[in-house]
């Protein structure tokens, strides 16, 4: 009896075999980013050594422009204190509220005019003539019509991030190959599964390149606006500092958005792969 029960304890006791090279392959495509981004580091440490030693050296008055180190150390204490951090959150919170109406919006407006001929007709010479207008040059009827509030802010943004969401959706609805929609159509299918399982996979990677062009434009619109009526966010902050000759933190609020715009930057950069990845699987399987 004891023979027998030892035999699954020998079984149980034999260690089992991993393979490592399948671990290995899962974060392949984690270090190829990071080598790739390593590769700037350089040329970025050049800008802040010259930037620390313009001033040291007196090439440029640290009245007007303080060293790096200064800049940076008054940039940890005010995110130590939450300060900084409150009116960065603030003003993403206001690009984030105007960039999502602008995909709500935008997106689907952009498969009606790419999709419907006579839609189109109707509504280019309307559309081409409010996108050429100049995003600033409106803030001030954006502010006029709506006030100094958070409705104006989030107004002029969704305004702002609609144009290249809806031009590039457009464009990818337009670049359909028509043999799909086609072959779509002599099988039967009806106009929202033709949209769902044709249009809209074809769709997606012009979609999410103008998302991530969109989501840069408000980034940069929500500056501009809290600026001229706001009373907190980096565009207020970094003007504060400004109009109360705080010129470390005012270089500080500029390192931060640079800071916040970057982190922005690479989150769409890997929304865009991971949306787009089925491509490249294509790709390689065709080669």
């Amino acid at each position: 009896m004891s023979e027998e029960l030892s035999v699954p304890s020998e079984i149980r006791l034999k260690p089992r075999s991993i393979d490592i090279s399948s671990y290995v392959k899962q974060f392949k495509p984690l270090i190829g980013g990071l080598y790739n981004w390593s590769q700037g580091i350089p040329l970025v440490l050049v800008f802040f050594a010259i930037w620390e030693l313009l001033p040291r050296l007196g090439i440029i008055n640290q009245l007007f422009l303080p060293t790096f180190s200064t800049t940076l150390k008054t940039l940890i204490d005010l995110t130590l204190s939450g300060q900084l951090l409150l009116h960065s959150l603030i003003s993403l919170q206001r690009a984030a509220a105007g960039f999502g109406l602008a995909l709500l919006t935008a997106v689907p407006f952009g498969f009606l005019m790419g999709h419907y001929r006579q839609f189109e007709r109707y509504t280019d010479l309307l559309v081409q003539g409010l996108r050429n207008v100049s995003t600033f040059a409106l803030l001030p009827i954006f502010l006029l019509l709506l006030g100094l509030g958070e409705s104006s802010k989030i107004a002029i943004i969704f305004y702002a991030a609609s144009w290249q969401i809806l031009m590039n959706t457009i464009s990818g609805v337009k670049s359909v190959d028509p043999i799909y929609i086609k072959a779509a159509r002599s099988m039967g299918v009806s106009d929202f599964e033709l949209f769902t399982k044709v249009i809209l996979p074809a769709s997606i990677p012009s979609i999410v390149i103008g998302a991530r062009l969109g989501a840069k434009i408000a980034l940069m619109v929500v500056i501009a606006a809290e600026m001229i009526g706001a009373k907190s966010g980096l565009g207020f902050f970094i003007q504060n500092a400004e109009f109360n000759f705080l010129v470390p933190e005012m270089y500080a609020g500029i390192l931060a958005l640079a800071l916040v715009g970057l982190a922005v930057n690479y989150l769409l950069v890997w929304v865009e792969k991971k949306t787009t990845s089925w491509k490249r699987d294509i790709n390689s399987a065709i080669q």
